[in-house]
């Protein structure tokens, strides 16, 4: 979840999209500030990244998080 305004939410973004790439995610930003009830749950810690119900990261990217709760699952090859 990211905010149009907020610098360290472009900053994640950035650095989330080759390592999106890399492990074949498609990423759907949500704009908290669209909408009251993601607002009132996530107001300061956004940026955040959330898979499911389980939250990766917030502020900055945490990589090695990532590629942890990749690791936790077998991933399925798209041939």
């Amino acid at each position: 979840m990211s905010r149009e305004w907020c610098h360290l939410c472009h900053d994640l973004l950035d650095r989330l999209g080759p390592l999106a790439a890399e492990l074949g995610w498609s990423v759907r930003i949500l704009d908290v500030d669209a909408d009251p009830e993601l607002e009132a749950r996530w107001d300061e810690l956004v940026p955040v990244v959330v898979a499911g119900d389980k939250v990766l990261c917030h502020y900055h990217l945490d990589e090695a998080a990532i590629r942890a709760y990749c690791g936790g699952f077998p991933l399925e090859s798209a041939a």
